[in-house]
């Protein structure tokens, strides 16, 4: 029996029949050379015979005085976990966006352990997928992250390897904090310890510095306030999810020419697709779209501790000129890395709660629109540097499926893979009408700042 943390009960007790709190994977194979037109059938004949469950899929929630704890199962039921299904004709991307926006918008079974797997066939071009769903109280998003890549392999001959529920433990898929968020952050406020109480002072110091900035320039005021927009409303249960694939060369040079990082390119190249989008609907806001994005504070040869912070970053969308919102973008984050670097971890953690506890308060109630802290989450979680192989199948492709919530109606998250980057977005599909055009934004905006060098 082990009790779940205040955050993971967070993520139990935000959970509503419109709000789904799973996180999923969608990764895409191509069939090993050679391999019969019958290869994902007998794949999944292969994955039935793994019927052992490691930590964490073999946990299960139970009760324990009014409190909610983790118990193991000892038989989880491998007939209901792991499904494996066919695309209709004609088996395109469309074709399987869809579905995976359907199984995304579908909670999961509380009286089970808090996990699916979908092996899926019927992609054209001798392709499957693998579309996992794991809640956000079980495994967080880096957790997802290391455990996928520990089931893949850079050996394209390596067969007879394990399903992702019957990896050795070791830890894998244990809860990690590396990657903060906006209720990790909040968590650790509501649980401060004394380390993090002697940060207080110096945490204040920092909040009445910024506080004293936005009351003389205009440009910090989006740290606190974002505009009201069509995806920052109450969302429906329905889901619509997009993902597409980027040169992650292309990304490189436009940081290079303007001397900023590969982030700071995607957060422009999201802040253009977004104002396009908006601009197109007639509901684009006069003041710049906030996101918040967790980044990394490592600077040097440093690889010690969790050198992570939650940003709230300004997206420039105010600004017409592709390089224009680059800069304003990299200027941006930079502060905020710099005011971070003045403090130990432990303020880090407290400050970014603090910073963002009204946000917190809007998205549990609604009662108060006027604290829309930011507009979107744009999260870049690192992936494989090398190309990827599963039982001979190489990786294509892996795309990141969030979290939607009441009055954050779009997430935005990326990962890297080899020398792709690979962008999956979530949102409410009565906020985002077509959202599918918000890919085709995204290369448009890309390819403006590709005209700028």
């Amino acid at each position: 029996m082990i009790p779940l943390s205040p955050s993971d009960q967070l993520f139990l007790w935000l959970e509503k029949r419109q709000q789904p709190m799973h996180v999923g994977g969608l990764q895409l194979f191509s069939f090993p050379e050679g391999a019969p037109d019958d290869y994902v059938t007998r794949l999944a004949q292969q994955l039935r015979r793994h019927q052992q469950v490691s930590s964490p899929f073999n946990r299960r929630l139970d009760s324990r005085l009014g409190q909610p704890v983790w118990v193991q199962d000892p038989h989880p039921d491998l007939e209901y976990h792991v499904r494996f299904e066919a695309l209709p004709a004609p088996g395109q991307t469309r074709e399987l966006q869809e579905f995976i926006s359907a199984e995304h918008a579908r909670p999961i079974n509380r009286e089970r352990p808090l996990w699916e797997c979908h092996l899926i066939e019927g992609l054209g071009e001798r392709r499957f997928a693998l579309y996992v769903k794991v809640h956000h109280a079980l495994m967080d998003g880096v957790s997802a992250m290391a455990m996928f890549r520990s089931m893949l392999t850079t050996d394209g001959g390596q067969r007879n390897m394990p399903p992702i529920w019957d990896l050795p433990a070791h830890g894998c898929g244990e809860r990690t904090h590396s990657h903060e968020s906006l209720w990790h952050s909040i968590s650790h406020l509501l649980n401060v310890s004394g380390t993090q109480l002697g940060t207080l002072p110096s945490v204040a110091r920092e909040l009445l510095n910024t506080i004293s900035s936005a009351r003389k320039t205009p440009e910090y005021t989006a740290l606190f306030r974002a505009p009201e927009t069509m995806f920052n409303r109450k969302i429906s249960g329905s889901r619509c999810f997009a993902a597409r694939s980027f040169d992650l060369s292309r990304i490189r040079n436009i940081g290079q020419a303007f001397g900023t990082t590969v982030n700071d390119v995607v957060l422009a190249m999201c802040a253009g697709a977004l104002r396009t989008y908006l601009m197109n609907r007639d509901a684009l806001p006069e003041q710049s779209l906030v996101a918040m994005v967790p980044v990394s504070l490592r600077h040097g040869g440093s690889s010690e501790g969790n050198q992570v912070g939650v940003l709230v970053a300004s997206l420039g969308t105010h600004l017409s000129d592709p390089a224009g919102r680059l800069i304003h973008v990299h200027q941006d984050i930079a502060r905020g890395k710099e005011r971070y670097r003045k403090m130990s971890p432990e303020a880090i953690i407290n400050y970014t709660a603090l910073m963002l506890a009204p946000a917190a308060f809007h998205l549990l109630t609604g009662l108060a629109p006027a604290w829309q802290t930011f507009n979107v989450v744009i999260s870049n979680v690192p992936g494989p540097v090398s190309s990827c192989y599963w039982n001979g199948a190489q990786l294509q492709s892996m795309y990141p499926v969030s979290i939607a919530m009441d009055y954050l109606g779009l997430n935005m998250t990326l990962t890297s893979y080899h020398n792709q980057i690979e962008f999956g977005l979530i949102g409410c599909s009565r906020l985002l009408p077509d959202l599918q055009s918000l890919l085709h934004y995204l290369e448009d905006s890309l390819t403006a700042l590709e005209q700028t060098l």
